[in-house]
């Protein structure tokens, strides 16, 4: 029996007869359990509706993208597979991934995803992947804390941030702000700035005088004011810990950070509003995956079903439900009134200004040697632009070297 093919010409499909079973094969890195079992759901319930359709679903625990980069170039990779923004713009250049514009249909409805997110996955005027959910960052904070300081609301500016640090700073807590110093943390405050993080062809511009003014901000707080920690200075392996173990007021978290706190510290008692303004601009990072398919995929109208039902407005309403991850789909996200949560609105507000996750076609050099200089800048062992010079020189240095 023929392979199902897309006929592009006039933008259908058909899919295999209904006697003839095909498998889809699909691959995702590791969550958490609640998140492998809610998946588990959704692909029981795409089965369901599909029953000519099988779906071998594959973890890959370790090194995800270079196993996914591997078989790739063994015409071995699965047909439909978890893709990061942040290594979206690579893929996408090489010419390995299906474009998905000519299977859309009109009751698909492009135009309800966030278009900040679907851009991720944009190239030469194709979409290469449809995101299956996101993460702004939120500012949590201690309510008792605020409280015992006298802090009644949400610090609105970085200075009132800076301000409220030092205030919190050695009551309830050790330490009024908890930094997490990485480059996926830190792209928002270069930018208030004007700066950027790469410039033509995908070079390294950490050094520009606008970036380091952003930078300055967290050496700032943390050398001058001291009201600020990072999590190995308080003994946690993470921003949430830091702040559910009660060593620091205040920290820049995601969506994730919500559940973890509930569960883990069930007392606490926090809340979360919107990042606080920087050089009057009001930004926020956003983090996002999409479902991508093989170029090579042998069965893509089936690949295309699953791709569909999954970022679909019925399979999202099922994957986000329970408040985990958020849907990218506007009219999801109003269903289930996300947009009202206390806890949540301040994710869902941030995504139409937030900035995408992404670090060009080479971010391992990009995030690598910013992260290796900007820690070393942050604990004084050299001046931010000295730091800064270092990281872009080495980082353009490899990339030349890739090209």
């Amino acid at each position: 029996m023929a392979i199902a093919i897309a006929i592009i010409g006039c933008h259908s499909l058909s899919l295999q007869s209904p006697s003839t079973k095909v498998t889809v094969k699909l691959s995702g890195w590791g969550g958490n359990q609640v998140e492998q079992k809610l998946l588990t759901q959704v692909l029981q319930d795409f089965e369901a509706k599909h029953p000519q359709i099988d779906v071998k679903y594959e973890v890959i625990s370790n090194q995800y993208m270079d196993v996914i980069k591997t078989r790739l170039v063994g015409e071995a990779a699965p047909d439909v597979f978890y893709l990061d923004a942040l290594e979206a713009p690579f893929f996408m250049s090489q010419n390995v991934l299906e474009p998905l514009d000519a299977y859309i249909t009109p009751e698909f409805d492009v135009a309800d995803f966030e278009p900040n997110l679907l851009n991720s996955f944009k190239y030469q005027n194709r979409i290469y992947g449809f995101p299956k959910d996101y993460s702004t960052l939120s500012l949590f904070y201690n309510k008792k804390a605020f409280a015992t300081a006298g802090l009644s609301s949400p610090p609105t500016t970085w200075e009132e941030l800076r301000s409220y640090s030092r205030q919190l700073t050695g009551k309830v807590n050790k330490y009024g702000f908890g930094e997490i110093p990485e480059l996926a943390r830190q792209v928002y405050k270069i930018k208030a700035f004007g700066g950027q993080i790469i410039g033509q062809n995908d070079r390294a511009t950490f050094a520009s005088e606008p970036g380091l003014q952003g930078l300055q901000l967290v050496l700032d707080q943390y050398q001058k004011d001291r009201s600020s920690a990072q999590k190995s200075d308080v003994g946690t392996s993470s921003g949430s810990e830091m702040f559910g173990q009660g060593k620091v007021a205040m920290v820049i978290e995601g969506n994730w950070a919500i559940p973890y706190l509930n569960d883990t510290f069930p007392n606490l008692e926090f809340a979360t509003a919107e990042l606080p303004s920087i050089n009057g601009k009001k930004n926020t990072m956003v983090f996002t995956v999409a479902y991508v398919m093989n170029k090579q995929a042998k069965h893509k109208a089936e690949a295309w079903e699953l791709i569909s039902y999954l970022t679909g407005k019925q399979g999202m309403q099922k994957w986000t439900g329970t408040g985990f991850a958020l849907p990218t789909r506007k009219s999801v996200a109003e269903k289930l009134g996300y947009d009202k949560d206390p806890l949540r609105s301040p994710f869902v507000s941030g995504v139409s200004y937030a900035t995408a996750w992404q670090a060009g076609k080479y971010p391992a050099a990009i995030v690598n040697n910013f992260d290796n200089q900007f820690i070393s800048a942050l604990l004084g062992q050299q001046p931010l632009k000295q730091a800064m010079v270092r990281a872009e020189n080495e980082a353009n240095k490899q990339i030349k070297a890739m090209e």
